[in-house]
Order: structure tokens, then C-alpha cells, then sequence
């Protein structure tokens, strides 16, 4: 069963502090393993990842066949059926004009004193992208992570897949194509992110890494961060609904199942201001889960995990909320808008009962990588912006120089950088003496 508390009880913050700190993910000790992986790959490059590509994903490759080609990538793409083909089409369509307007815009503008000053965007010149592999990979992250990328003007876009076995998700590679991914290579784990951040003698490296992946490939992110940029180390999906008694309570339960059957260590939290309310969404649940082909993973999830939180009122729901942080948030209450301008902390919220989180994993349009385990408190969804960069612009004048100069002398002496202090000094002298 999972955890009910009422914000009435005695004993509730304590309890809710405990349900803050608890920690779904396996404590795996990979990193000692992940730091011999990456460094074999920098020393052996293609040889390294091959060996290991072997090991564990139980296919043998060369250097010519770690790509798909051309004609693998048509055949397998000519299987998926024609319905399949259109969804993934609407969903790359609504992805591609939703992050277009996130593009940034440079300026330029002059002070008082007749300094020029400004930035400029650009993107990241090769950016890529890891995929889960086999049949339980996800080819709407790849559109997630493919499209912002494309957006932004990223000039080469990989992927690295593994498939296991042998084993292609043809819903991949068409989300690849879609999505305008120059080359995809069916490697996968700690040794991918390696060949990625360092480069072999086939893979060239890149200047960014986004994408889900497990232990091993959150530590070899973690590790080559500095090397490249990356996203973030994302952890199990979380879904937070603030409801009211006006819902149904088996949509509410559905809504609720939707992030439990990804992962057993995935969290689901119920906040309603109705004791009753909150008891049918619970008795709806259990009868959800026994539909479900992932049944135990989404019951394991509900039982360990889950949550049922009484409040006195919805502002007090929307406080709570705050404090976690939530992945995903949903607002199934009478008027949506008014409550989500009391959210501060949350990765994406969808506004009404007729807004699913679902419908944001796949057609919505935001973006469905997300901050998890509270980061929302302190960052953002995935976005074009994660594939560009600002770079400052700065133009003085004699005149500019003149007026700001001497502040800037003064500064780099009492910090005792005299070459500093004299790189001005020296401009400021020359026009002491009618220089310019």
C-alpha cells in the first residue's frame, strides 16, 4: 500500500520529510567500473568498444558496422506500419514548432558612456544523443532530444543505440530519420558515452551528450562531464496530480499508473483536499493494476513508493508541491491557471483534468526530458537553449574607455594584478596625451 497522510495529523511533517528523503534508487556501486570502462576506450578506442560492446550486448561488430546503413535502416524503417509512421510524424511536427519558438535572439545596444555591448547564440557544433536500446527503447525520446538539437542548428547529430542481441526498435531508427539524426550507432553503455565525449578511431567526438540511460551510463556521463557538456543525470520518473473532488477518479488513477509502470523505483503522489476523494483514487488504482501488463513493476512502484496526501485546501496542496519538486505535476482542479501562479518548483505541469501527463511524453509539444529527484527547484527541462551557447560582446570607445576605465585600474590593483591595471592604464595615457 502506499503512504496516506493528512496535513492534520500530528505526526505529518516528520512523515512528510521522510517521504522527501527517500531514496528509489539502487545504491550500485558502478562508478570503479564505469572509470576502467572510459579509460580503456581512450586508450584502445574502436577495440575497446567493440570488446565490450561483445560482453554485454552480445553482438559482434567491426569498426564498418557499428553504424546502421543506409539500406538497414530502410528496411528496418519499411516495417513499421503506416498509423505508427503518422503518430510519430504529428508528435515530430508539435516537438519541432513548440522548441522553435524557444529559439534565442542576439542583441546589440550602446550605454550612456558609448560602449557597445551585446551577445550572440550558437549552437554546439556535434551533439549526441543516447537511446536505450532493444525492444524497450523509446523512439519519442529521440525526437525529444533530436529535435532542440536541429533547432538550434547543431551541424552533426548522432545516436548510440545498443541492440542487444541483435535487437532493433524500427520505431528508433524511423524517429531518427524524422528528426534528421545524421548516423546511428548500435553501441551502447558506459563504452558509448566514452566514444562519444573522447572519440575513436570511427566515432568523432562530440561537444554535447543528452539522453536517458542506467546506472552505467548516468556515471559515465557524470565522469565526462568537463569534457562535454551534458544534460543531466536524470533519475526515476515522478509524477505529482493535485486534485480536486470534481475529477474521476479512475482517470486520476491512470494518470497516477502512467509513471509507476516505467520503473519500480518511480514515484506517484495524490494531493486532494477530499479524505473521500483520495480513498476512491486508491480503491481505482488497485483495480487499474490488475489490467496492466506491467503490473508488477507499476504495483511494486505504487506499494513502495506512492503517496496519498490530504490537505486542508488546495493552496496548501500547492505548497507541498513545492517541496517536491515534481517531474511532471498535473492541476486536475476547477481553475487550473490560478492555482499553477502558486507553483515555483516543478520540471512540467499540465493544466486540467483533460491535460494527461501522457499526452506531454509524446504529442504536447514541451519538451518530456525532465528534471527529477527535486532538481526542478533548480533546473529546467530540456531545451533548445541546451544546445546553444552565449557568447558576450563588448566594444569600448575612447570616450567609453575614458569614463570606466580608471574604476576598472583601480579594481585590478587592489586585487594586485598589475598587468591588468596596466593594460588599462596604458590606453588611458595615450589619450592623456590627445592619443586615440
Amino acid at each position: 500500500m502506499p503512504v496516506f497522510l493528512n496535513t492534520r495529523d500530528a505526526g505529518f511533517d516528520a512523515a512528510f520529510t521522510s517521504l522527501l528523503g527517500m531514496k528509489r534508487e539502487e545504491a550500485e556501486d558502478v562508478d570503479a567500473a564505469v572509470a576502467a570502462i572510459i579509460a580503456d576506450v581512450r586508450c584502445r578506442g574502436d577495440a575497446a568498444v567493440l570488446e565490450l560492446t561483445a560482453q554485454y550486448d552480445r553482438l559482434r561488430l567491426t569498426p564498418e558496422t557499428m553504424a546502421f546503413s543506409k539500406g538497414e535502416t530502410d528496411a528496418a524503417i519499411a516495417t513499421v506500419s503506416a498509423k505508427d509512421r503518422a503518430a510519430l510524424e504529428l508528435a515530430a511536427d508539435r516537438i519541432r514548432a513548440y522548441h522553435e519558438r524557444q529559439r534565442p535572439e542576439d542583441a546589440m545596444w550602446q550605454d550612456a558612456t558609448g560602449a557597445r555591448l551585446g551577445w550572440r547564440w550558437t549552437p554546439v557544433s556535434a551533439a549526441g544523443l543516447y537511446v536505450p536500446g532493444g525492444l524497450a527503447s523509446y523512439p519519442s525520446s529521440v525526437l525529444m532530444n533530436a529535435i532542440p538539437a536541429r533547432v538550434a542548428g547543431v551541424e552533426r547529430l548522432v545516436i548510440c543505440c545498443p541492440t542487444p542481441d541483435g535487437v532493433v526498435n524500427p520505431l528508433v531508427l524511423l524517429a531518427a530519420r524524422i528528426a534528421g539524426v545524421d548516423t546511428v550507432y548500435r553501441i551502447g553503455g558506459a563504452q558509448a558515452i566514452a566514444a562519444l565525449a573522447y572519440g575513436t578511431q570511427t566515432i568523432a567526438p562530440v561537444d554535447k551528450i543528452t539522453g536517458p540511460g542506467n546506472a552505467f551510463v548516468a556515471a559515465a556521463k557524470r565522469r565526462v562531464f568537463g569534457r562535454v557538456g551534458i544534460d543531466m543525470i536524470a533519475g526515476p520518473s515522478e509524477i505529482l496530480v493535485i486534485a480536486d473532488r470534481e475529477n474521476d477518479p479512475d482517470w486520476i488513477a491512470l494518470d497516477l499508473l502512467s509513471q509507476a509502470e516505467h520503473d519500480a523505483s518511480a514515484q506517484s503522489i495524490l494531493v486532494t483536499d477530499d479524505a473521500a476523494f483520495a480513498q476512491a483514487v486508491a480503491a481505482a488504482v488497485g483495480k487499474r493494476l490488475q489490467t496492466l501488463d506491467r503490473r508488477a513493476i507499476a504495483g511494486a512502484s505504487w506499494r513502495d513508493h506512492g503517496a496519498v496526501i490530504v490537505t486542508r485546501d488546495l493552496a496548501e496542496a500547492a505548497a507541498l508541491s513545492n517541496h517536491v519538486a515534481p517531474e511532471h505535476l498535473e492541476l486536475c482542479v476547477a481553475d487550473p491557471e490560478a492555482l499553477a501562479a502558486s507553483i515555483t518548483h516543478a520540471g512540467a505541469i499540465f493544466l486540467g483534468a483533460w491535460t494527461p501527463e501522457a499526452i506531454g511524453d509524446y504529442v504536447g509539444g514541451p519538451n518530456h526530458v525532465l528534471p527529477t529527484a527535486r532538481s526542478a527547484r533548480f533546473s529546467s527541462g530540456l531545451s533548445v537553449l541546451d544546445f546553444m551557447k552565449r557568447t558576450t560582446l563588448a566594444k569600448m570607445t575612447p570616450a567609453s574607455l575614458a569614463a570606466i576605465g580608471p574604476a576598472a585600474e583601480r579594481l585590478a590593483t587592489s586585487e594586485s594584478l598589475q598587468a591588468h591595471a596596466l593594460s588599462v592604464r596604458a590606453r588611458l595615457d595615450r589619450l592623456n596625451e590627445g592619443g586615440t
